[in-house]
């Protein structure tokens, strides 16, 4: 899917600002009959540009007052694969990307305090096989966060 048209572009704006918002309620609002809100929801998913509505919590209310991004050194390329295995295993870690540069692998890690994230570092993620070594980046406030813009071709 290369290209929204401008339905699916104010259908998407639309979910991206609630994605709880009832598909009668979108209908209305851009004049349009429920079941081609139904029907191009439902393509969107099948063409994977909607991949999932996901309930997004406040990690600090949780007690996880730290966040790190975590760059991770392989001591050889062939780990890879076996190290982001073990590390979707431990829950903290709540997003893993290969990367390029110094590191192979730059993770998201939630902790309750910087005694919990050593713990996780040290008992964890350089306990897994393969992993040469780590640098931590703590991170003190997220500024703003979104998702890519939505723009018609």
């Amino acid at each position: 899917m290369d290209q929204l048209d401008y339905v699916d572009q104010e259908i998407v704006l639309s979910l991206k600002k609630d994605a709880r918002k009832a598909y009668s309620k979108i209908a209305q609002e851009l004049n349009i009959s429920n079941s081609l809100v139904h029907q191009r929801i439902k393509k969107l998913k099948a063409d994977g540009l909607i991949k999932k509505s996901d309930l997004i919590l406040d990690e600090k209310k949780l007690g996880y007052s730290t966040k790190a991004y975590v760059g991770i050194r392989l001591k050889e390329a062939r780990f890879a694969e076996k190290v982001v295995l073990a590390l979707q295993n431990i829950p903290e870690i709540t997003e893993c990307n290969y990367v390029s540069g110094k590191y192979a692998i730059f993770v998201l890690i939630y902790s309750k305090d910087n005694d919990h994230l050593r713990n996780i570092l040290y008992n964890r993620v350089h306990e897994i096989e393969g992993v040469g070594g780590t640098d931590s980046f703590i991170c003190f406030t997220t500024n703003f966060e979104r998702s890519v813009p939505v723009i018609i071709a």
